[in-house]
């Protein structure tokens, strides 16, 4: 096990995400933490502010059948786990957690990712992959973890910070694509490199131990959750599928691109390219997800 040392958030999580001391302070250089979604370039709506209506509920934690926050069924159990009811393919029904506005207690069972994180993380660099991130306990399966938190931008920030990278800068730019019924394809566009959480630092793997859900509290922008699909050993990496895979309810896409002297992309003098994976599962894709849709 590492040795760790700083705290990350300074103080702004319910537990320090803290830094092995290996790890250079440069690594963070002109890196501002928060634990949600802040309002970026392009986004006309304060990600934070309450746009959701409440329920009515009186009591300590409300019930599937009266509480209109579960219309769509009941996420968590009575520990607080995710669900792991989900049809073939994915976790495809909307979540809605009881928000600001609700008349339930501050212990509704229905409030899990918007009371932060509860697990104790560390940030260590790996063999061939930058920085990672691994619990420092155990984690139950369906746990929360932590958001996958950042700027929220428009599309046309997106595509212009996209372009602007060089081939040597790391990419974070996560968009959602959510589904909402017949040809409806709504989007989201985060991007935690100057402005975002521990989220930002967890690696891609073709067989991650990390589910991604949005989920929505005060908002109609969702929260992108983690959550655990197995048990975790207290030491052991955390990653999610950046494509959003199986056990996921929205596609998720990061873009990289490299420069190529023989073929042209979307702005005239770069393609974009896979990049080569090096999570080490049995079933590697041997690339890490691409998604060009933004630069047509």
């Amino acid at each position: 096990m590492q040795s760790y040392i700083q705290d990350l958030s300074n103080g702004l999580e319910n537990v320090p995400v803290l830094i092995e001391s290996s790890v250079p302070k440069e690594a963070f250089t002109n890196f501002q933490y928060v634990p949600e979604n802040v309002q970026g370039p392009g986004c006309d709506i304060d990600p934070s502010a309450v746009t959701l209506p409440g329920c009515s509920c009186h009591s300590q934690s409300c019930l599937l059948d009266s509480c209109p926050c579960l219309r769509f069924g009941k996420t968590y159990n009575n520990e607080g786990l995710l669900n792991q009811q989900q049809e073939e393919g994915g976790y495809s029904r909307p979540v809605f957690e009881c928000n600001a506005l609700c008349a339930c207690s501050e212990s509704c069972q229905n409030r899990v990712v918007q009371n932060g994180i509860k697990v104790c993380l560390g940030i260590f660099s790996t063999k061939d992959r930058g920085l990672g991130v691994e619990t420092l306990e155990h984690i139950p399966c369906g746990r929360f973890v932590c958001e996958y938190a950042g700027e929220i931008i428009g599309p046309d920030e997106a595509r212009s910070r996209q372009l602007s990278q060089t081939p040597n800068d790391m990419n974070y730019i996560i968009v959602v694509q959510e589904h909402s019924g017949g040809d409806r394809v709504t989007q989201m566009f985060v991007d935690p490199v100057c402005v975002g959480n521990v989220g930002r630092y967890i690696n891609h793997s073709c067989q991650p131990n990390l589910v991604m859900v949005p989920v929505r509290v005060h908002s109609l922008f969702p929260r992108l959750a983690l959550f655990t699909n197995q048990k975790i050993e207290q030491g052991k990496e955390l990653t999610f599928d950046y494509a959003g895979g199986l056990h996921s309810n929205t596609d998720t896409q990061k873009w990289d691109k490299v420069p190529s002297e023989n073929q042209k992309g979307p702005d005239g003098g770069k393609l974009l390219q896979r990049k080569a994976c090096y999570c080490g599962a049995s079933n590697c894709s041997g690339f890490l997800p691409l998604d060009i849709s933004i630069l047509n």
